[in-house]
């Protein structure tokens, strides 16, 4: 009886580890302090690595800042583009859809010109989501609990596996 339930825990580990979908992270820009003024958005960048299918969620208080897609050009020049619509609802998602360079500025006031603006490369999708990235050394940003956790199928695996030796010890 215990070999049998020894070869059910080994196949539901191992369908778990296989069958378990790569999951897309949500990332919130600037993590715990949000989308705002004093912030360096190059250096939280650094520390993240950007896929399709991952989300950016931009946190603000509402009617102080927005978002704008922008492109290189309105990137360096802090300009947003007349014919792009800014994002203004304080909580905004833009999902990455496609690899390579995204630009994001504020539009509001001076507030590109301050550092209120992210450059980010978008990798192709991954099969196996990874590791979240640690703090960069010597930042001055700490993250939240829940802004750090992110959907990881090892993590899924494991505990379809404890699951599996539990019941084992059990019968």
């Amino acid at each position: 009886m215990a070999s049998t339930s020894f070869m059910i825990a080994v196949i539901i580990v191992v369908v778990a580890i296989v069958a378990t979908p790569a999951m897309a992270t949500d990332h919130w820009v600037g993590d715990d302090q949000g989308w705002k003024l004093d912030f360096n958005y190059t250096a939280w960048a650094a520390t993240k690595q950007f896929h399709v299918g991952d989300k950016l969620i931009f946190k603000y208080k509402k009617d102080v800042h927005n978002v704008y897609k922008a492109d290189h050009e309105a990137f360096k020049s802090c300009t947003p583009s007349s014919d792009v619509t800014p994002l203004t609802s304080g909580n905004d998602e833009i999902s990455l859809a496609s690899s390579g360079k995204k630009w994001y500025i504020c539009g509001v006031g001076k507030h590109c010109e301050k550092g209120m603006k992210l450059a980010i490369n978008v990798l192709p999708a991954e099969s196996v989501s990874p590791a979240p990235s640690p703090s960069s050394p010597g930042s001055s940003s700490s993250s939240s609990f829940a802004s750090s956790i992110s959907p990881d199928s090892k993590f899924v695996a494991l505990c379809v596996a404890a699951f599996a030796i539990i019941v084992m010890i059990m019968t």
